[in-house]
């Protein structure tokens, strides 16, 4: 009898590791969530960020050009 009141416990045990897996399973499922949700709304901002650093770069090359070419401009007396 002894011995099947030990299979009954190991029993007892192996379920309780299920359901702690179970729910351990489903916290990082939801870490994972969150996680990837925070990672769009991060990507999402850098995004962001190099359109304005792109247009910035933009503007002062087209600016360093155009001084440039005025000063070859008038170095060359064509205005």
């Amino acid at each position: 009898m002894s011995e099947l009141h030990d299979v009954d416990r190991r029993v007892a045990v192996l379920e309780q590791i299920a359901r702690d897996t179970a729910t351990a399973l489903a916290d990082i499922r939801a870490e994972l969530r969150l996680m990837r949700t925070e990672f769009h709304g991060d990507l999402q901002q850098m995004r962001a960020q190099q359109h304005t650093d792109f247009l910035w770069l933009l503007r002062f090359m087209i600016g360093g050009f155009v001084g440039v070419f005025a000063l070859l401009a008038h170095g060359l007396h064509w205005f």
